[in-house]
């Protein structure tokens, strides 16, 4: 009976996220997040694991088309990223984590932005049309908030980090974008990594060569014996 009550009989569906994106995308994601977390366990993934639609039908009710429309918008959102491989071929999966924190703390972000529009006074307002404070607030909810907590999904060290986010979210002479806005393609992931290995090189010290030390200071030596007289 226990068993029927426990938390693998359940499934954990975000509500800010089921606002964003749907409810049953919901419902879908939190199924393959509790598979994730199944392969994770048994040392079975790569980022990648593998579900059918027969099993999710099976655990969320939710059909094969239903599904399939689910995915659509994840993908759309770049939550979720699939592909088919093997023999016979399977669906796989593989969370963006990064791009889900992003959009839960985003819609965080819109909330307070609109809360404080909505508490000008009725005078502030008339220069507000909606148009604007739809564009104010995606702005806000596009820029450092969300390129900050994209880098900090990372394991990389803090210090990379930190350097890496004031780097890159230094805005330009208008102040309308960022550093790493400016660049017409863009992969944080790539990036960061040859931040972090750049990092290692300015870190490193600097190599001495002892020979040549060597023979720097024995010629000092004579030009010093030289001036004081000494052969």
């Amino acid at each position: 009976m226990k068993h029927l009550l426990s938390s693998s009989a359940f499934l954990i569906v975000n509500k800010k996220l089921a606002k964003q994106v749907g409810l049953k995308e919901a419902v879908l994601l939190a199924d393959l997040i509790s598979k994730e977390e199944y392969f994770i366990a048994n040392g079975m993934t790569d980022g990648w694991f593998f579900n059918t639609e027969a099993n999710i039908q099976q655990d969320t009710t939710l059909t094969a088309y239903q599904q399939r429309n689910a995915l659509k918008t994840l993908r759309k959102h770049q939550i979720i990223e699939t592909k088919r491989k093997g023999v016979p071929a399977r669906q796989y999966f593989k969370i963006n984590e990064a791009k889900l924190l992003i959009l839960i703390s985003c819609e965080e972000t819109k909330q307070l932005v609109v809360k404080k529009v909505n508490n000008l006074s009725s005078s502030n307002l008339t220069t507000i049309n909606k148009n604007k404070e739809i564009r104010i607030t995606n702005n806000i909810i596009s820029n450092r908030e969300a390129f900050v907590l994209e880098v900090m999904a990372f394991d990389y060290d803090q210090n990379i980090l930190d350097g890496f986010i004031d780097y890159w979210t230094e805005p330009n002479k208008s102040k309308t974008k960022m550093k790493f806005e400016l660049n017409k393609t863009w992969a944080t992931n790539l990036r960061l990594k040859n931040w972090a290995a750049n990092q290692k090189k300015w870190d490193a010290p600097t190599k001495i060569n002892k020979n040549k030390l060597t023979k720097n200071t024995d010629t000092m030596k004579n030009v010093l014996n030289k001036l004081n007289g000494y052969d």
